[in-house]
């Protein structure tokens, strides 16, 4: 949908009244509680691209050694986000009536070996170079010993007719899976090359120990995990956390292995591997005993230790029913890790101190804008994303009111610091009733609104907003956009990839005095005149009919 002639792409583009009205008509929000177009006007003008740069610079900068959470890093990031939300007007928004929610974690460093025997022959797994592992629980020792069953891809999924498991007997196994779903080898099932839940290595995991594993190795590709593998050695070696006394679980480890090591073990049972994965495609699928057995142990430092999410608050003069609108940004990072290139820090300049930065400088421009119309706005800079969502995670746990009093997350992770665009991706638009909030909003700033570009990475399900959305709270994830102004068309593409293949979770993403903001201007517009029509609505976000969360929704606010 393409803006209209009045409204150019571009910085906080100005569409007057009209274009709010329209943002407040289709969240169902009643004719008095139309937000103050003057409030809003003042708060798209507060943010500028020298303050957005200076947080950035400030957050990415060797000093805060990568943010990692219980480090001093990230003690000092987190008490610069509560002097710039105190600065702008807002109030502490933690559960204990302060800026900060406490979150105890469990770090785990672990030091695994991994060896496989197989028709009489031992492989010994090159730690890194071939195999990550890691204990799922707070152990600092983990012994487990067990036969491999190959798995497919490890989903259970009856509602899209789905099952790897055809109740195999499993408890005790060391289980071997694909990542990624079947659609991505074949378009006619789930949702082709779009991920779903189910394609997710956290999922995978969480199943494995359902059904009562010992242990589950993860098969890496580039294309099925949609990273390579130097991110699985930076983001699954060095100190692992956990929230501290999380449920206890069947599952002892969880690993990733190469696919060449997968094809070792395999060929040395005797089975065509590639054969053996295509057949983990079809629904009749069955899985697969390789006669092959894996022993691997786990000596670890166990250490634990409090990090915080950072919490600041603007109260609604008018709502009495406390209801809020929730923002989110994490603010860590890798911390200091391996050295590549003679660096050791992954400062996180864009993953995700540029998220942060947006949260900030939407802070400030709400906060000018004076009180919400109808609901209070939450602006929650989240701990040990990086983690498994493990900041957003105790957040859901301990909300500062009812979750159901929650009507919607909006979530900014890994912002726009290549330019300005002509689109805008908002992840989860198109399972809730906020995609028409989208459409005009991003119609407002002379925008179209484009359908995730890359629904294969399954990204939705991997950033702050994704506990929200299983909670059954309807969420928005701002993406950046691919047409970009002043470029060829497919340097938006380019760019991503080059990204993630030379910079994601990795020390070179580092503060560039290069960055261009005026995208995360746009993205930063976008997240102001959604807070504020949300603000201003007095109906709940629903999902959709067929969204996945739709039961959890349901769940959440019964009638709704």
């Amino acid at each position: 949908m393409t803006g209209p002639a009045s409204c150019s792409p571009g910085i906080l583009s100005r569409c007057g009244v009209a274009a709010v009205t329209l943002v407040v008509a289709v969240t169902g929000a009643s004719a008095q509680s139309v937000p103050d177009t003057t409030a809003l006007q003042r708060a798209l003008a507060v943010p500028t691209t020298r303050t957005i740069d200076a947080h950035i610079k400030f957050l990415a900068d060797d000093l805060l050694e990568g943010r990692a959470p219980g480090t001093r890093g990230a003690a000092i990031a987190a008490r610069y986000i509560q002097s710039r939300f105190e600065e702008a007007g807002l109030q502490p928004g933690a559960p204990d009536g302060t800026f900060f929610q406490q979150v105890r974690l469990v770090g785990v460093t672990p030091s695994p070996s991994l060896v496989v025997g197989v028709a009489r022959r031992t492989m010994v797994l090159q730690y890194l170079e071939e195999f990550v592992a890691w204990p799922q629980g707070p152990d600092r020792s983990v012994i487990a010993d067990g036969e491999i069953v190959f798995v497919g891809y490890g989903i259970d999924a009856p509602a899209w007719s789905w099952d790897d498991y055809k109740l195999e007997p499993l408890t005790g196994k060391i289980l071997l899976m694909l990542v990624n779903d079947p659609g991505l080898r074949d378009s006619s099932v789930f949702n082709g090359r779009a991920m779903t839940y189910y394609g997710s290595w956290s999922y995978k995991l969480e199943q494995a120990a359902r059904l009562g594993a010992a242990g589950a190795l993860l098969i890496h590709t580039n294309e099925s995990a949609t990273y390579p593998w130097t991110v699985v050695q930076n983001s699954w070696s060095g100190q692992q956390i956990q929230i501290e006394g999380q449920t206890p679980q069947t599952l002892r480890f969880g690993a990733w292995i190469t696919e060449r090591a997968a094809r070792q073990i395999v060929r040395a049972a005797g089975i065509d591997y590639d054969l053996m994965v295509r057949r983990a495609a079809r629904r009749d699928f069955h899985p697969v005993t390789l006669n092959a057995h894996a022993v691997i142990d786990i000596a670890s430092r166990v250490r634990r230790f409090t990090s915080v999410n950072v919490i600041g608050r603007l109260e609604t003069d008018h709502g009495d029913d406390g209801e809020i609108v929730v923002l989110t940004a994490h603010y860590d990072h890798r911390g200091i890790g391996t050295a590549l290139n003679g660096d050791s820090i992954y400062n996180g300049a864009q993953d995700n101190a540029s998220g942060v930065a947006g949260l900030l400088a939407t802070a400030a421009g709400l906060a000018a804008a004076g009180p919400p119309p109808n609901r209070s706005l939450y602006f929650v800079a989240t701990t040990a994303k990086e983690s498994g969502l493990l900041g957003a995670t105790a957040f859901i746990r301990s909300p500062p009111v009812p979750l159901a009093r929650i009507a919607a997350a909006i979530n900014l992770d890994g912002a726009n610091v290549w330019g300005a665009t002509r689109d805008v991706v908002m992840l989860g638009a198109e399972l809730s009733t906020l995609g028409k909030l989208a459409e005009a909003v991003a119609r407002a700033e002379g925008l179209t609104l484009l359908a995730d570009p890359n629904p294969e990475t399954g990204s939705f399900f991997h950033s702050d907003h994704f506990p929200f959305a299983r909670a059954g709270v309807p969420v928005l994830f701002l993406g950046t956009g691919r047409d970009f102004v002043n470029r060829p068309p497919d340097w938006g593409r380019t760019e991503t990839e080059k990204y993630l293949a030379n910079r994601y979770h990795q020390p070179s993403d580092e503060y560039d005095p290069n960055f261009r903001y005026e995208g995360l201007m746009q993205q930063v517009a976008l997240m102001t005149r959604l807070a504020w029509t949300l603000a201003g609505s007095l109906v709940f976000p629903v999902w959709n009919e067929d969204a996945e969360f739709r039961q959890a929704g349901e769940r959440l606010r019964p009638g709704r």
